[in-house]
């Protein structure tokens, strides 16, 4: 039976590279994806990953509907044996709706990928939707550490080195991004609490909120 498959993962868990070896994968089968994305580090269209791999995609702006383009394809000649959805967590709610209808009406599997919650902690409402629709939910086996070597469990947002909590909930930037500009770090959840990013850790500073009571 086809399903919809949702493979969550922090940041640099190599979820992209994951969805470029399952097209690998199928394409050397004979057969064809749809492939969408949005806002990927390579532009608009691509599907990359950090280990510098890249492909040709759909980009899947706010507003389009997955379902109706598909089906346009397919009217047109078009052929699709399945679809693979990177940066999942960006889509709204009704595209996830939308990609559950590929899977039931037109019997394709889908494959999404992304990351379930942002910099604050908080569902992306895409990644929601995937976790309250989704036939499977697959957790990335492949482990990104935080700075202290614990295994990192949350995305933090970071200007000039320092993680920030407040601020739009997508912003693009990238874990490898020059520290004066907005970027992204991997932490565990203890140093997430703490705001303890490695540039702030060697520094020796510490958020003035988990300091212990009494000390001045």
């Amino acid at each position: 039976m086809p399903e919809l498959v949702f493979f969550s993962g922090t940041m640099d868990c190599g979820k992209s590279t994951l969805a470029l070896q399952i097209a690998h994968n199928r394409d050397a089968r004979g057969l064809q994806g749809v492939i969408f994305t949005r806002d990927d580090r390579a532009g608009a269209g691509k599907l990359s990953s950090r280990l510098g791999l890249v492909t040709e995609a759909v980009e899947a702006p706010e507003g389009m509907d997955l379902y109706a383009y598909l089906v346009a394809q397919l009217s047109k000649g078009g052929k699709a044996d399945y679809v693979i959805v990177d940066e999942a967590q960006f889509l709204a709610p009704e595209q996830i709706d939308q990609l559950a209808r590929i899977v039931d009406d037109l019997g394709l599997d889908v494959y999404a990928f992304g990351i379930t919650t942002d910099f604050r902690t908080k569902l992306f409402p895409g990644s929601q939707r995937l976790i309250e629709l989704a036939d499977r939910i697959e957790q990335l086996q492949v482990e990104a550490l935080c700075w202290c070597g614990a295994r990192a469990t949350h995305n933090a947002r970071t200007v000039g080195g320092h993680m920030v909590v407040e601020g739009e909930q997508v912003v693009i930037g990238d874990v490898n991004t020059a520290p004066e500009v907005v970027g992204y770090e991997v932490l565990c959840r203890r140093h997430h609490r703490r705001r303890m990013t490695s540039a702030s850790a060697q520094a020796g500073a510490l958020s003035p909120d988990v300091l212990p009571v009494g000390q001045g």
